[in-house]
């Protein structure tokens, strides 16, 4: 989970001082602030999110800033203010007070219990597409974080074109540099197979480890880092990051900004930001639960409101440093999927997280080949809860499949289950099985219904 800190910034401050809109014109400074404290602020969630999964729900989950909506967050907040002639750190703010009432939102339907009625309302067919679909959508970001999975413009994705690679290079030894991520990461997953299928413990770690070094005395390129702007990071978060839920320039904007469309567009976003953790989380949930056998009777993960509590606070927590939403984070499954049962695992977790206060940039020496595999790996051993999936009722068939196949497409969890929410809900309506229990899982396919029709993401 450690590229999250460098990630997390990238993605909320359009990475930063040298990236993408400071390109098209916006304050390069600024950008650097905003990057610096969300810096800090994402360390700081993960660390105390994750110690609440450790030390009050007692499971092995992680949390950090989500995926999907950091970027959301950056679109809508710290680019959308741009465009809009808004300040960039009022549009910041902006984007953390709306985080924050959104949090509040978890926090009372989690202290409600709401949010534990909803995830066990869940159809059957849901709970155990939900983990594969995590499952795919996790190998998926490992295929695509070493570049075997890439864009193409007539055919939306293609394999890496080895035969490209050492047509455009000078020499064998430059084609190799381009190739050497790709072929590593398979080299990768065949160690962690090997030593899976033989018992040995630690696979996961040992196949990074041994990737990295391959990596680079494969490349004959030497590892570096610089731990120079540390002390700058730190300035910027007091600055700008933990102070910004408190500025009421950035309270004003969240309501009568430009760059949001008053006060119903306020809403809107809050109540989409609370949607889409809130089913990140559930979908997470049962994907982690359902790798470590810690599913109820009823296929439920065990202490779910718990999980789900820990989640809210997280969230507001998040907001209150200065940063997006904080979620369970669906690489939990690693961890799981390397033995972790207890909360010890996130205590060390999170111990980890301090570390990367001071010592990201050593982190950064990991190479995505290295830490690929793993996703892959937990891909392979997720998808399996599929074949658990009643193929032959039509109205279980239809959903599951929408759910897998939707994550993975759209880049979303939430978004997968919300398309297979609303395919349940249509055909068990038109085939006479509507039940009264599935009142929720009606409510939650309008929700999203709504979500879909408001906002993009």
């Amino acid at each position: 989970m450690c590229y999250i800190v460098v990630v997390n910034p990238n993605q909320v401050a359009a990475e930063g001082a040298g990236g993408w809109l400071a390109g098209l014109g916006a304050d390069a400074a600024t950008l650097g602030q905003i990057w610096n404290a969300v810096y800090i602020a994402s360390v700081l969630v993960a660390v105390i999110g994750t110690l609440l999964m450790a030390l009050y729900a007692r499971l092995p989950f992680a949390q950090a800033c989500g995926m999907g909506l950091n970027s959301f967050f950056c679109t809508t907040f710290v680019a959308g203010a741009f465009f809009a002639g808004v300040d960039l750190i009022t549009g910041y703010h902006s984007g953390i007070v709306i985080i924050f009432l959104s949090g509040i939102l978890f926090l009372i339907l989690s202290v409600t219990g709401l949010r534990k009625y909803i995830a066990t309302a869940m159809p059957d067919c849901l709970k155990k597409a939900i983990p594969a679909g995590i499952g795919l959508f996790i190998a998926f970001i490992g295929f695509k974080n070493v570049g075997i999975i890439q864009d193409n413009p007539y055919t939306f994705v293609q394999l890496f074109d080895f035969n490209g690679a050492i047509d455009n290079s000078a020499n064998l030894f430059e084609a190799w540099k381009t190739m050497a991520p790709v072929v590593i990461t398979f080299i990768g997953l065949i160690i962690i197979g090997v030593l899976t299928k033989l018992k040995v413990k630690g696979a996961v770690i040992i196949s990074i480890l041994a990737t990295t070094a391959i990596y680079y005395v494969s490349t004959l390129t030497m590892p570096s880092f610089d731990l120079g702007h540390i002390g700058q990071s730190f300035k910027d978060f007091g600055t700008i990051g933990i102070t910004g839920l408190f500025d009421p320039a950035g309270w004003k904007a969240a309501f009568s900004g430009a760059h949001i469309d008053g006060v119903f567009g306020a809403i809107v976003l809050i109540l989409t930001f609370c949607l889409v953790d809130m089913f990140d989380t559930i979908g997470t949930l049962y994907g982690t639960a359902s790798q470590a056998n810690m599913l109820d009777d009823n296929g439920d993960p065990v202490d779910v409101n718990k999980a789900m509590m820990c989640d809210s606070i997280g969230t507001v927590t998040g907001a209150v440093l200065g940063t997006s939403t904080c979620t369970t984070f669906v690489e939990s499954a690693a961890g799981v999927g390397a033995g972790g049962r207890t909360g010890i695992s996130s205590i060390v977790t999170a111990a980890c997280f301090v570390a990367c206060l001071f010592l990201a940039p050593v982190a950064s020496i990991v190479p995505s080949c290295a830490t690929a595999p793993a996703l892959i790996f937990v891909g392979v051993l997720m998808l399996k809860n599929f074949s658990k999936v009643d193929m032959d009722d039509i109205c279980s068939a239809i959903p599951a499949f929408l759910t897998l196949i939707i994550m993975v497409l759209s880049y979303s969890i939430s978004n997968g289950i919300g398309v297979g929410a609303i395919s349940y809900v249509l055909l068990t309506l038109f085939t006479g099985k509507y039940k009264k229990k599935d009142i929720m899982i009606t409510i939650i396919a309008i929700l999203f219904l709504a979500r879909f029709m408001l906002v993009t993401m």
